[in-house]
């Protein structure tokens, strides 16, 4: 206790040399824009962007999740179908980066190389993530193609390997999808019985669809035999739209089946019946990898190619909007306030939605109100607060309107802003900035109306509760010497005194004949805490103790 009252002293000697540290008015926390979006430290399939307003943005990630949960250009289960997720993945390439010299299988079971001369577009015109691979201006003579091999035994393709279940995926975007231009084409060495002979895999334009074929590519169990299969979409492509396709098999079955934008437009099946297998119906032949397999990705091609996924899992049926259907969220770190029972009192927000239409980025900018739009997209926001840093993980979160008023207080804050696309996943709502309005949170008033008693070697005091209702208590000083406060003379112990909630206090053991000062400060405290926020202290009172004095002559 001796050690509090110490602290109290010092601190006491502090405010008396300082004035008030508190200040009257509304202060501002900002995110975002100019300040940056250090603060969001957690952040959930949300991105930030630069393209969309003259500061950072944040808003939804069209790149594909890697996690357990699923990809937001590729995911869910039709029937016994998988989903796809990043334990499935046998290759990903996303042509993110900055230069196609740098593309690279984020999986890291194949080799990419890419000629100098694939450029990669920006943001506003890539289907997923921030970049998609442009080959070529010419038609038949365009530029390309990236070639993509395996570099471990762990890949797919690699040689030898007998595979199971797999899945192929990506989004084109054509310029003008002339008949002939290759989008896709693998070719290996296969020993049939001593013979060579040539596996393929071929997605070529023709007529404003793509045909696939997989020649000498499904194998008997034997090896002895193999299989083509070829088909191909039903409805045209639009040049200068992206679409998905998806490729996908299913070994239980023989099923190989083609998926345009989340649409079947072709089923086959790899047995000899060209029926789905079953205990009576034969064997399902399957791929049997040759040697020197190379991937060829954009030969003679001309247009776009983003997000080039194999999996080794026949899939669900794909959703491919472009912005996940289960949202995103972010959620800042703690706020430092400065003071305890600090008051926020409203949140003004600014941001809006976007979508890409054609080659072009539009916007819809707003500030403030419900960032609920149209389409369906909409931001929700929440916001919680702790006088204690170490319990607000365990404060429950408050949801806000951006610019209406709020009453939240605590030392420490936390914002939080759900974000979801638009119904047909196309659009994203996005944030530019936050700033948070508070009050620097003030210690209690002092007691009113102190009054002062001498009787024989003590002091009755008294006086009127501090208005604020979080006050805890009060601290009680004396001291012979005017300025000083931090006597020591009362039986009570040393100045200050904490008397707690209380409104009177009798101060026994001073001295007859002697001046005593008074003051007194009302304090509250940390949430969860013993650490005090004491007040400025009231008027000083004083009073002289003399011998015969009694309070029953005082107060008959």
């Amino acid at each position: 206790m001796k050690k509090l009252f110490s602290f109290m002293s010092l601190l006491y000697i502090f405010l008396l040399i300082s004035g008030s540290v508190f200040a009257n008015g509304e202060r501002t926390f900002s995110l975002g824009g100019a300040s940056s979006w250090s603060y969001a430290e957690t952040r959930r399939s949300i991105t930030e962007v630069r393209s969309i307003r003259p500061q950072p943005v944040l808003l939804l990630s069209s790149a594909p999740v890697t996690s357990i949960s699923g990809y937001s250009a590729a995911a869910g289960v039709l029937g016994n179908f998988s989903a796809l997720t990043e334990p499935s993945l046998d290759m990903a390439i996303s042509f993110d980066e900055r230069l196609s010299s740098l593309y690279r299988d984020n999986i890291g079971n194949y080799r990419v190389n890419a000629p100098p001369d694939i450029e990669t577009v920006a943001r506003s015109l890539a289907r997923a993530g921030t970049g998609a691979a442009l080959f070529g201006t010419g038609g038949m003579n365009g530029i390309g193609p990236i070639t993509i091999e395996p570099i471990n035994s762990n890949a797919l393709f690699a040689p030898n390997n007998r595979i199971r279940d797999f899945t192929i995926e990506f989004w084109l975007y054509p310029l003008n999808l002339e008949n002939g231009e290759k989008i896709i084409s693998w070719a290996a060495l296969k020993n049939a019985g001593g013979n060579f002979i040539v596996q393929q895999i071929q997605c070529i334009a023709s007529r404003n669809k793509l045909q696939w074929s997989f020649i000498n590519f499904f194998t008997s169990t034997n090896e002895a035999n193999h299989l083509n299969i070829e088909f191909s979409g039903n409805i045209p492509i639009v040049p200068k739209t992206w679409s998905h396709h998806l490729i996908r098999f299913d070994a239980n079955t023989g099923m190989i089946e083609y998926i345009v934008d989340g649409v079947s437009e072709a089923i086959s099946y790899t047995t000899p019946s060209g029926r789905e297998s079953s205990f009576v119906n034969g064997e399902v032949h399957t791929p049997v990898i040759g040697t020197s397999g190379v991937f060829m990705l954009g030969e003679n091609y001309t247009g776009l190619i983003d997000e080039f996924k194999i999996h080794n899992v026949c899939a669900g049926r794909s959703s491919v909007q472009k912005y996940p259907a289960s949202g995103g969220r972010m959620e800042t770190m703690a706020i430092d306030l400065g003071d305890s029972s600090s008051r926020v009192v409203r949140i003004d927000v600014s941001g809006g939605r976007t979508g890409i239409n054609g080659n072009s980025v539009s916007n819809e900018y707003r500030q403030n109100g419900r960032f609920r739009f149209d389409d369906d997209s909409e931001i929700n926001f929440f916001i919680r607060s702790s006088d204690n840093p170490y319990l607000l993980n365990s404060a429950q979160w408050v949801s806000f309107t951006p610019g209406a008023a709020v009453n939240i207080r605590g030392r420490y804050v936390q914002i939080a802003a759900d974000f979801y696309p638009s119904a047909d996943g196309e659009t994203s709502p996005y944030l530019e900035q936050v700033h948070l309005v508070y009050i620097p949170g003030e210690p209690p008033l002092p007691p009113r109306n102190v009054t002062a008693v001498a009787v024989d070697g003590a002091v009755e005091l008294r006086w009127r509760h501090s208005p604020n209702e979080n006050t805890a208590g009060y601290l009680v000083y004396y001291s012979a010497v005017r300025g000083e406060l931090f006597g020591n003379d009362a039986s009570l112990g040393l100045s200050p005194v904490n008397v707690g909630l209380v409104n009177s206090l009798y101060v026994d053991g001073l001295r007859n004949g002697t001046l005593y000062y008074f003051r007194i400060a009302a304090y509250d405290h940390i949430t969860g805490t013993e650490i005090y926020n004491v007040g400025e202290f009231s008027a000083e009172v004083t009073a002289r103790p003399l011998s015969g004095l009694r309070l029953s002559d005082l107060y008959p």
